[in-house]
């Protein structure tokens, strides 16, 4: 009977997983492998976890297996990035996975590698997806990719140099993992920067519209550049020395001229304006306060009119107001920068006052001055717009701008003075002026807020600087106008008189017996006037208060204030601050005797002291520091130096290990092949020969002389440094003794550590020279090794090309002896037919019997036969 056969069952998703995985490594065929990449490539999507499990191996080893083939690199590479991003919805899903997938990649510095050497080709599809898959590595498994790429070699200059592409996705791309590559080490951030890469985003900047029409690949740039730069003197350095510092300014008037008249569509303002945002991080960077390398910043940038610009930036109209200040940490805006760009620099504070900016009011310019540009908009002098901005305009929407214009403008108003005493005016000093304003506004009961700013300033103004003190004491009535604010305060007022008792318990605490109202005047009048009970309760409700106590808490914005209205911002950090540091100290001065003055230190001066003396010790310092300066900038120098030839010979040593890995794989090709194809191995083992030789020559020139030139560079380098240091040395030593002792031991210790360090360095070249030249003899034997084992071969192919062709002459001579004894047996066979013949003719009977035994005797012995005849 016929069965019909059942239907096969039907495989599971995991066994066709498993069958497709097995496919993969087990094919000869590359047709086979990609159809078994594509077949997975489906499933990995909604199977990430079962694909990786089977096949991630194999997938890593077809990358170098089949490196060659365009078109299969770029299906596994599409799998290996649906491993890392499987759907959301699969029951597979998790972030187990990406961690796994990334360990194993990280685990080989091999499979880095790979990734990096398909940046090399100019393969669409490879160089997007490499990059993309390192970027996936990269986020789950930060450090030790970071140390992978590092040591790969040539690996960051391979990454950078894929910023030259003209392919906007893959150059994007590569912005993408230098950014998310170098925000913390320090190292990778300087080999980064010697890459070329400072020219090299400015170049993108500029093909992208720049600051004012450039997109979101701008504002990548300028984040990636902040990464190179944040906290990284090295390269701040670099950066300055290689002339980068024009292309800011240019990138600042760029920001400048692109504010036009017309229409602009909201989501590219938006754009414009974090391009600024992050130019102006940019340039904060550059300017951290107590930086070592902040001074000659701020130079440089002085010298290319980057504040100025900055300050256009922050007083121009066309400029959204959210660029103009910054209230909240890390909030950055124009006028915060240009405060970077002065403090602790008198030099370019005073030359800062000279500048001009755009009138933040709307009055004409007066007809014939000089300050009235050709467009009909003023020009003031910078104190004056920033007083302006503080003071005069009072709408809700300039807020903040007012809060930043008003820390800008107390360190600059110091130096202002009213009237000319040559024509027999009265000068009138700045504090003068304010105290005079805050007076008239107690009196006139105006807005709190306005009498609030006078105090605070006041205060921190004040405290701890007895000639300001003095200057505040030159009007008497002002003691008693503020000890009114204090006994008799408005309804429900807090605020005011409270900040009343700190600015008079500042003024007492820091006069002298020598201020024009004395501290025994000014003792009594607190004492019988207002009396302790009641100064210590107006201070007390004043930190108690809720704007004061819940600072950090509050919004300090405009976007707290109700509809149309001011926000309850009363204060600012700094003043807050300083109310809770000093909060003891003011309550306590109103209990200090008369006749004790406090010792203040005034500008690093103390009071009593010669300031001759001080003025003698200060010159030292100075010189001693800018000894010490150069001592350090030019370790900085060599030591940069020193990192470059480093880098230089760790390239070397990147190449010879390339060259040598690739001379070995030639060598096992020969020797899997040479019994297979003799002719081939011939002609690939001369090749081979040349070119190693070549090879060995040049690695060997190129070490001598790089061996040769690092030793004078660093003799040279030791020679002028310890000239330096010993010039040095010898100009403190005659300044002061005493001090030159500490600066000695500084010069020595830095001595000590440079040649120790050039010592290192040194040590460590010769001993990777020598290891190289190790390698270099081994590889020398390997290959003398591989032309023994070749001439083997030959020989053995010459035996047995010799042994063939005796076999083939014993062949002829058998074959001849064959046919000589053939021609033999046809004779006999005649001679019998004969010799039958003859018996027949003699009257003998021969039958068929005997003829079939004659012949059966024939063809046992045909001799015995004819004996018998004969």
């Amino acid at each position: 009977m016929f069965t019909i056969a059942s239907t096969p069952a039907k495989q599971s998703v995991t066994e066709t997983i498993s069958t497709l995985a097995s496919r993969l490594s087990s094919s000869t065929l590359l047709e086979d492998r990609r159809a078994a990449i594509l077949g997975l490539r489906s499933f990995a999507k909604d199977y990430p976890a079962s694909v990786a499990s089977d096949a991630l191996r194999g997938l890593i080893t077809s990358l170098t297996k089949d490196g060659e083939d365009v078109d299969t690199v770029k299906v596994v590479l599409e799998t290996l990035l649906m491993l890392f991003n499987p759907n959301e919805n699969s029951p597979e899903a998790s972030e187990e996975i990406a961690l796994w997938l990334a360990d194993e990649f990280t685990q080989r510095q091999d499979n880095i590698t790979l990734l990096l050497d398909f940046l090399e080709t100019n393969d669409f599809y490879s160089r997007l997806y490499s990059l993309q898959l390192l970027s996936a590595i990269l986020a789950s498994r930060t450090e030790r990719t970071e140390e992978c790429i590092f040591t790969a070699p040539l690996g960051i200059s391979r990454l950078v140099a894929v910023l030259d592409d003209r392919r906007e996705a893959v150059r994007n791309e590569a912005l993408a993992l230098l950014t998310y590559l170098t925000p913390s080490s320090s190292e990778l951030q300087k080999v980064v920067a010697f890459e070329n890469v400072f020219d090299r985003i400015f170049s993108i900047i500029k093909l992208e519209g720049s600051i004012s029409e450039g997109d979101r690949v701008v504002e990548d740039c300028l984040i990636l550049l902040a990464n190179l730069l944040r906290l990284n003197v090295s390269n701040q350095s670099f950066f300055r020395e290689t002339g980068c510092v024009p292309k800011l300014a240019q990138l600042l008037s760029n920001s400048l001229g692109g504010d036009t008249t017309g229409e602009v569509a909201e989501w590219a303002m938006l754009q414009k304006n974090r391009n600024t945002f992050a130019l102006l991080a940019v340039l904060r960077l550059f300017l951290v306060t107590g930086g070592h390398g902040t001074p000659a910043n701020q130079a440089s940038f002085w010298q290319h009119g980057i504040l100025a610009l900055v300050l256009q930036i922050a007083f121009s109209r066309n400029t959204e107001m959210q660029i103009k200040a910054e209230v909240r940490i890390k909030q950055l805006y124009a006028l915060i920068t240009c405060a970077d760009l002065i403090r602790a620099n008198s030099r370019l504070q005073e030359g800062f006052a000279q500048l001009q900016v755009t009138s933040v009011l709307d009055e004409p310019p007066l007809e014939g001055t000089e300050a009235a540009p050709q467009n009909g908009i003023p020009k003031v002098y910078v104190i004056d717009g920033l007083l302006d901005l503080t003071l005069s305009v009072p709408t809700p929407a300039a807020f903040d701008s007012r809060m930043a214009a008003y820390g800008d403008a107390k360190s600059l108003a110091m130096s202002l003075t009213e009237g000319d005493a040559s024509s027999g005016e009265e000068v009138v000093t700045c504090i003068q002026t304010i105290t005079e304003n805050l007076i008239i506004g107690i009196q006139k009961n105006v807005d709190e807020r306005v009498l609030v700013a006078y105090l605070m300033l006041l205060s921190g103004w004040l405290y701890e600087d007895p000639d300001g003190v003095n200057d505040f004491l030159g009007e008497g009535s002002n003691i008693q106008s503020l000890v009114q604010a204090v006994v008799n305060p408005g309804p429900g007022g807090v605020l005011v008189p409270g900040l009343a008792a700190v600015l008079l318990g500042t003024i007492y605490e820091f006069s002298t017996k020598d201020s024009p109202v004395p501290r025994a005047t000014i003792h009594p009048i607190l004492a019988s006037r207002m009396g302790r009970d009641l100064y210590v309760d107006r201070i007390t409700k004043l930190r108690g208060h809720p704007l004061l106590r819940d600072f950090e808490v509050l919004p300090q914005k405009l976007s707290s204030a109700p509809q149309g209205g001011f926000p309850e911002v009363f204060f600012d950090r700094t003043f807050v601050e300083f109310i809770k540091d000093n909060f003891g100290r003011i309550l306590r001065a109103i209990d200090r005797d008369p006749g004790m003055e406090i010792p203040i230190i005034s500008n690093g001066v103390q009071k009593g002291i010669s300031r001759e003396m001080v003025d003698s010790l200060r010159s030292q310092l100075e010189q001693k520091s800018k000894a010490l300066e150069k001592a350090e900038e030019d370790l900085l120098v060599v030591g940069r130096q020193l990192g470059q030839e480093q880098a230089d010979h760790r390239r070397a040593r990147e190449t010879s290990t390339v060259e040598l890995s690739r001379i070995k794989q030639v060598n096992e090709a020969l020797q899997r092949h040479h019994e297979e194809d003799l002719n081939k191995i011939r002609e690939e083992q001369n090749r081979v020969v040349q070119d190693l030789q070549r090879q060995l020559d040049s690695t060997k020139k190129t070490n001598e002389a790089n061996a040769e030139r690092v030793a004078q560079d660093h003799q040279r380098q030791l020679d002028h440094v310890q000239k330096t240091t010993e010039a040095n040395a010898a100009r403190t030593r005659k300044r002061a003794e005493a001090e030159v002792s500490d600066l000695q031991k500084s010069l020595s210790k830095l001595e000590a550590d440079l040649e120790k360090d050039l010592k290192t360095a040194h040590d460590e070249y010769m001993t990777k020279q020598t290891e190289q030249a190790a390698r270099l003899k081994r590889a020398e034997e390997k290959l003398a090794e591989a032309n023994e084992r070749a001439e083997a071969a030959r020989i053995k192919a010459e035996k047995s090309e010799t042994a063939a062709l005796e076999r083939a002459k014993e062949k002829q001579a058998i074959q001849s002896e064959l046919d000589d004894l053939l021609m033999v047996f046809g004779d006999l066979e005649d001679k019998v037919t004969k010799y039958k013949n003859r018996l027949k003719e003699a009257g003998g009977n021969v039958t068929d019997e005997e003829d079939d035994d004659e012949e059966e005797e024939d063809e046992d012995g045909d001799g015995d036969e004819e004996e018998d005849i004969d």
